[in-house]
């Protein structure tokens, strides 16, 4: 869908891409740098619209510094600033949009209605703009990126101004866009977390250099980290307590100082997480939770978030990525030098 070839982009005071040479395939794929990386950079020379100091990129088969025109018929985009008209209707200008890609007038009401049926605001259609929330604002850009039925959508910071609820669904939205049409989709963030169950595929930059690209598979690789659930009983008020004991006595040994979950798996504060030795293990812990009379909710492995894992380590590199909260701004620190 995208490639790039040692693409540099640079300003008199700074370089916003730095040689970077990255291929991507279809699906949802992450693209992940803090502010300033050069995600939107890309973008808009992914699109045709800013030329590239040096090196070659190509959208959908064709070459980005001669076929801009013919890229934009076929990709959507969602710029991250505010850039509605505030005295015109949803409707009215995701019709415009659909008419300046090509539809002709018939096609293009009926594109309009049922994209923004799909992206929730079928009901709202007819409100001026300027009268909506920032949640809607945000789908009538994804609407407009997606009337024209596009083969592939670039989504620059989609989830900006929105509230964790808003961010949620403005995701799955985004999920849909490919799993419900077959459109492949880039979207940019800062915050490693949210891609993580959204995405087939994260590419991360710092500085318009490539850190690292892979799928999300391998960014969130099982750990011999054992995930324990279990139901009080009549007999144990305080199941988790009572187990925790009882794998203690058994030479268990537990993650963390407390053995509990402090974050990302639901009923945090009531799992208890258990170092997995072996499948001895697991037979320790079911045993144990049986002999209890306690009821077994879960029994997995934990899997590495992105933001936990993602580190480069080596004598030539070395970078950590870390989300300090779901939805709160990530802090980023560069150890060593960048190859």
């Amino acid at each position: 869908m995208i490639s790039t070839e040692s693409l540099s982009k640079r300003f008199p005071r700074v370089t916003a891409l730095d040689r970077l040479s990255l291929d991507i395939g279809p699906g949802v794929t992450g693209l992940v740098g803090s502010n300033g990386a050069g995600k939107s950079t890309l973008i808009k020379i992914l699109l045709g619209l800013s030329p590239a100091t040096e090196g070659r990129a190509a959208v959908l088969g064709l070459d980005v510094a001669t076929h801009g025109a013919a890229i934009r018929e076929r990709v959507g985009y969602m710029p991250e600033h505010d850039c509605l008209p505030p005295d015109v209707s949803a409707t009215e200008f995701v019709v415009h949009m659909a008419r300046m890609s090509g539809l002709p007038p018939t096609a293009a009401r009926e594109r309009t209605a049922d994209t923004l049926r799909h992206v929730g605001l079928y009901e709202e259609r007819y409100r001026p703009i300027g009268g909506y929330s920032t949640g809607m604002k945000q789908r009538v850009k994804l609407a407009q990126a997606l009337v024209h039925d596009p083969q592939l959508v670039l989504l620059d910071e989609p989830t900006n101004g929105l509230d964790p609820v808003g961010r949620d669904e403005m995701l799955g939205l985004i999920r849909r866009v490919h799993t419900d049409f077959g459109i492949s989709v880039l979207v940019t963030s800062h915050l490693l977390g949210e891609l993580e169950r959204t995405c087939d595929h994260v590419v991360v930059i710092d500085g318009g250099t490539l850190l690292r690209s892979s799928s999300t598979s391998d960014f969130t690789q099982t750990t011999t980290t054992l995930a324990v659930e279990v139901t009080d009983s009549d007999t144990h008020p305080d199941g988790t307590d009572a187990l925790r004991q009882v794998l203690t006595r058994a030479g268990v040994k537990f993650i963390g100082q407390d053995g509990l979950d402090a974050q990302g798996l639901p009923g945090a504060g009531h799992i208890l997480l258990v170092e997995a030795t072996g499948e001895e293990t697991y037979d320790i812990v079911r045993d144990s939770v049986a002999g209890l009379g306690l009821g077994l909710v879960r029994m997995e492995q934990r899997r590495h978030h992105i933001a936990e894992v993602f580190r480069t380590e080596g004598a030539s590199a070395s970078a950590v990525v870390a989300q300090n909260a779901p939805v709160a701004a990530e802090r980023r620190t560069a150890e060593g030098e960048r190859s």
